[in-house]
């Protein structure tokens, strides 16, 4: 049975996945029900949908379309004039928002500007207040130990996105800047069943994994967003739209996930 934190979940994921931006945003169910999701009175919900909403904002032909759908522009100022929302939720609004106001010609980009312009990844990627970390874990085999990982890192307080690279057994995770590394290994530790080490370049260039110290990290607690609700046997990621790929994920010609979600969106006006 799919919900709103399934649905919204799954697409984040599809979005995640460069070759499934245009599909999403060209259907016709699924970017009128983000718009209505960013209603929703649950932050874990409202988190996912900006995320799936960054990610399909970074296909320039993407924007006008998203721009001018009904309520998008109306609902995102909502949301970041809301109170009682995290500060990761708020930002993160801001910067979807920007993204979609930005003019339709910027100007043509020049080495100097280049230099200056480092890809974003969802927020603040050039904000000394955040940072990214790329972790190797071991025991990510699967789209349940995938689940565990999620759970454990959506508790920590301080964690602003993240994304998983399954076929490699990796995890970057956006994080404020005072968040110690340390503090995630300690939470996908508490899992029992997965261990992570940091993925970094050593002075010649190549990556490195260097052991991370999981006994004794302090852990802040997010209390803003509720337990993350792992995917059911049932979920809809067994019925991916065959028009829609994702790695290490086999498409199941049985039905269309993208055609139930899209259905599902278009139906849901409240919860």
């Amino acid at each position: 049975m799919m919900d709103a934190l399934s649905v919204v979940c799954q697409l984040r994921d599809l979005a995640s996945e460069p070759q499934n931006r245009a599909v999403i945003v060209q259907d016709q169910g699924c970017l009128p029900g983000l718009v209505l999701f960013l209603d929703h009175q649950n932050p874990e919900v409202l988190f996912a949908t900006l995320q799936t909403l960054r990610y399909l904002a970074e296909l320039p032909i993407n924007v006008p379309i998203m721009k001018i759908e009904l309520g998008m522009m109306v609902s995102l100022e909502n949301l970041i004039r809301r109170e009682g929302l995290s500060l990761d939720i708020t930002a993160l609004a801001k910067e979807v928002y920007s993204i979609l106001r930005a003019p339709a010609n910027p100007a043509p980009r020049t080495p100097e500007r280049e230099k200056r312009r480092k890809p974003q990844f969802f927020i603040n990627s050039t904000n000394n207040k955040a940072k990214s970390v790329t972790l190797h874990i071991q025991g990510l085999d699967s789209t349940q130990q995938r689940g565990l990982c999620e759970e454990a890192l959506l508790k920590v307080k301080g964690v602003i996105s993240f994304t998983f690279q399954m076929a490699s057994k990796r995890c970057t995770v956006r994080i404020r800047s005072d968040l110690p590394t340390e503090s995630l290994a300690t939470a996908i530790a508490s899992t029992k069943v997965l261990s992570a080490e940091q993925v970094v370049k050593n002075e010649a260039g190549e990556e490195v994994y260097v052991p991370l110290n999981s006994c004794g990290a302090q852990v802040p607690q997010n209390a803003d967003i509720p337990d993350y609700l792992p995917e059911e046997e049932e979920s809809p990621e067994r019925e991916v739209d065959k028009a829609i790929s994702r790695t290490a994920a086999k498409e199941d010609s049985s039905g269309s996930w993208l055609n139930a979600a899209a259905s599902f969106l278009t139906k849901t006006f409240y919860w």
